[in-house]
């Protein structure tokens, strides 16, 4: 019984302190000002232009920038004007409550309609599996665990995608004032392959690497 509590009492400490180190990353976050996310922004995108030339090839997974987080879109219209095969940016669809993302194809031209979480998604499309997978940070730490929005969405639909041959890559995108010591992973959580910040990219098991 008494470990029992114990390990009640240690599943929810780890709970408020994520909640708390959420709330904390997001309002640092927003306080960016507008020049400053746009610098970094454009910085990220020239590291993962650089160290992820693949992608051009692949069909890619992002977020629409909100809150302040880093706008890939560039990078993503400019994979897509150079048509090379193999190439879909795909933004993800919150199909239902607690369930994996769906995800259906992306361009400048594609309508947008805010989702019941008020972030910009596909009106309409048929939905594609992604090769890769673009996700946004809200705090990031040495063990390559990433902190979300607290939905859990990303990391059920990473264990949707899982097959013997291994899963979609899983790549975080944020800014450097996300990192911390530890985010204080839950059981489900999926470690990132890598992450990418206005500083470089971090590879798993590898130094931080910034390009030319």
């Amino acid at each position: 019984m008494g470990a029992e509590t114990n390990l009640e009492k240690t599943a929810d400490e780890r709970l408020a302190y994520r909640r708390s180190l959420r709330r904390t990353m997001l309002e640092r976050r927003l306080a960016m000002s507008a020049e400053r996310c746009a610098l970094y922004s454009a910085a990220l995108c020239r590291h993962l232009r650089a160290s992820f030339p693949q992608l051009s090839a692949m069909r890619v997974a992002f977020c629409w920038p909100v809150r302040n987080e880093p706008d890939l879109t560039p990078l993503l219209e400019e994979w897509r004007a150079a048509r090379t095969a193999g190439f879909a940016a795909l933004l993800p669809v919150v199909i239902e409550e607690n369930a994996p993302l769906a995800f259906r194809p992306w361009s400048p031209e594609t309508r947008l309609v805010a989702d019941r979480y008020g972030i910009p998604m596909p009106e309409s499309g048929g939905f594609v599996t992604p090769e890769a997978l673009l996700l946004p940070l809200n705090a990031f730490d040495a063990a390559f665990y990433r902190l979300g929005y607290g939905g859990g969405y990303f990391d059920r639909t990473l264990a949707s995608l899982q097959t013997p041959a291994g899963r979609p890559l899983a790549i975080g995108v944020g800014f450097e004032l996300a990192r911390v010591g530890s985010i204080r992973p839950e059981p489900h959580d999926f470690p990132l392959d890598a992450i990418i910040t206005e500083a470089g990219v971090r590879f798993r098991g590898a130094d931080l690497r910034s390009d030319p």
